[in-house]
């Protein structure tokens, strides 16, 4: 039986997310989950998706949220995030069925300072659905791993019985991912830090599992966002199988008991990934491979037609020859885009969610 026997294409909401989790829990795979700032990198990752017949998790930063809304929106009070997500929603939720690929909406690391931002999606959100009667996103995301684990476990079940009223999936994180994203830097944050205890594990499923089964947990195993040379960032995901055996223990659970995401995937080993995925990982969040496979489709794009570039009129062929044709932006968009395909095939072969 494949996915599209359990869901139909198109945006995936409520139990239906569950199902896409635990299929690819028991397949041994993850889906690839893209950092999107605007209509152009969400068609390409939907584009991307079809082409290997797999799901794709469709994400917004609180920053590029803010910059789907557009940088002429004042983002005081978490406005322009706050319409951009929602916007972005509602493309994916337009253009994901007709690409043919089964999505999911996701807002991605929401620090303490940021929680109106989610809040206030969560706002429109329930306005969507008492109006629908399905939620408008698929999945939030609470990033408090800088404060204590109690006021982090006890935030996110605040947040998850608020969305367990449209059926909604919370990803949560306990243990620190290092480095940068969207201006919360943890590039200097002891070592020990950076990885998640079975304790840890454990407070987090004794705490939300009587709310909601509707809930992923980013553990830390070394993860950094970016990318950085071989061998200064160790990884250890083996440990997440110890983590899924001492739940089980403990509570009598089948085989893998806890759904784990993995952050800061871009430029992580193959070999790690494979474990991750062994150990009950089922979504990679990915940003900046995708950014820079984007940035370098538009400058091997500006290279290779150089002479056409400099100017709206004159080109090798003449020095009255037009050069729209070049500076189009559809044209290097567009080569933009097939770049950042191309990322995410090798993403999703990684991953091994090829269908």
């Amino acid at each position: 039986m494949g996915l599209l026997d359990i869901v139909k294409p198109g945006v995936v909401l409520g139990d239906d997310v569950t199902k896409v989790f635990q299929y690819a829990k028991e397949n041994g795979f993850a889906i690839p989950a893209v950092n999107c700032t605007s209509t152009s990198t969400i068609n390409a990752a939907l584009e991307a998706a079809r082409q290997v017949n797999s799901p794709i998790i469709i994400q917004f930063s609180n920053g590029g949220a803010a910059f789907v809304a557009g940088k002429g929106i004042d983002n005081k009070n978490q406005q322009a995030s706050i319409l951009g997500a929602v916007s972005g929603a509602h493309h994916v939720h337009r253009m994901a069925a007709a690409y043919g690929v089964i999505a999911m909406v996701h807002t991605d690391h929401c620090a303490k300072k940021l929680l109106p931002w989610v809040s206030g999606c969560l706002d429109e959100g329930e306005k969507f659905y008492k109006e629908h009667g399905y939620p408008l996103f698929s999945s939030h995301m609470l990033d408090l791993s800088e404060e204590s684990h109690e006021e982090n476990v006890e935030t996110c079940k605040e947040y998850l019985t608020r969305m367990a009223k449209m059926n909604m999936t919370l990803e949560m994180e306990i243990g620190i991912t290092g480095g940068e994203e969207d201006g919360v830097d943890n590039s200097n944050v002891s070592s020990d830090r950076l990885y998640s205890t079975k304790e840890d594990i454990q407070l987090v499923y004794e705490t939300l599992t009587p709310v909601s089964d509707k809930f992923n947990i980013a553990a830390a195993f070394g993860n950094v966002h970016g990318v950085y040379k071989p061998g200064n960032v160790k990884l250890r995901p083996e440990i997440l199988a110890g983590f899924q055996d001492h739940i089980k223990e403990l509570k009598g659970t089948g085989d893998k008991p806890v759904t784990f995401v993995f952050h800061g995937g871009s430029g992580s080993e193959p070999e790690h990934i494979a474990t991750a995925i062994k150990a009950g990982v089922v979504k990679m969040n990915i940003d900046t491979d995708t950014q820079w496979a984007y940035w370098s489709g538009l400058r091997d794009f500006y290279e290779g037609n150089k002479d056409y570039l400099q100017g709206q009129i004159g080109n090798p062929k003449g020095e009255d020859k037009p050069n729209k044709s070049y500076y189009d932006p559809r044209k290097w968009v567009r080569e933009s885009e097939l770049a950042m395909i191309a990322r995410l095939v090798t993403a999703y072969e990684n991953l091994n969610c090829v269908g």
